[in-house]
């Protein structure tokens, strides 16, 4: 009943918050995507670069996300720079996977009956295989989304703001219903996010389903 009451009378804090870590998520997840179609154009003509390229973004994903912000710090300095740069990063082992899986899935007989139809590489990329894609390349933004939220309340340690402020200022004073409040927040953020992105994957895969 406490922890009802101290959400009730705190819900404006709780708001904020929240506001500002999906703005964060959200300004991460534009660059990101962004980078992403930079390196998945590059990597799209050879198969083996691409498959290099995952692989050392894999390894990247791997290195703890506090060394990296701590790393950051004396290049960028405290707050929400450092934090979306080392969050972009993150992100582009998710989105170039998918993004090259899907690419580079589309069968061969497919590209070469719009190439036979006269249609240019870049027509090609924009009518066929940009589509076919569309349902894996969107599962590739609803993961990194999903794992930005958790990396941005980490990013709180560098002075990020958002849900992490909340959680770490209640893990000081060890005040139970503010760490549950955030927990909660972060929790329904994620969620929310996830739902928005499913729903637009499911409608690009029926409308893949239906164009073939």
């Amino acid at each position: 009943m406490e922890t009802v009451d101290y959400l009730i009378s705190h819900a404006d804090l709780f708001a904020e918050a929240t506001l500002e870590h999906a703005g964060l998520v959200l300004v991460t997840l534009a660059i990101a995507i962004v980078v992403a179609a930079a390196i998945t154009l590059a990597c799209l003509r050879s198969r083996r670069a691409g498959a290099l390229a995952v692989e050392l973004l894999g390894a990247f994903y791997s290195i703890p996300s506090i060394a990296l912000f701590a790393l950051l710090i004396p290049l960028t300095g405290l707050g929400s720079t450092s934090a979306v740069i080392v969050m972009v990063a993150y992100c582009q082992f998710i989105l170039v996977r998918n993004a090259l899986e899907g690419l580079q899935g589309v069968s061969p007989a497919i590209l070469e009956a719009a190439r036979g139809m006269g249609m240019s590489e870049m027509q090609t990329m924009l009518r066929v295989r940009l589509p076919l894609a569309a349902p894996a390349i969107v599962a590739g933004i609803r993961m990194a989304a999903i794992s930005c939220t958790g990396i941005a309340t980490v990013a709180a340690t560098i002075n990020a703001g958002g849900l992490g402020a909340v959680l770490f200022s209640g893990l000081r004073t060890l005040n139970v219903p503010k760490i549950v409040g955030g927990t909660l927040c972060c929790a329904l953020l994620a969620l929310g996010i996830d739902a928005l992105l499913r729903l637009v994957e499911r409608r690009l895969t029926a409308h893949t389903r239906a164009r073939s």
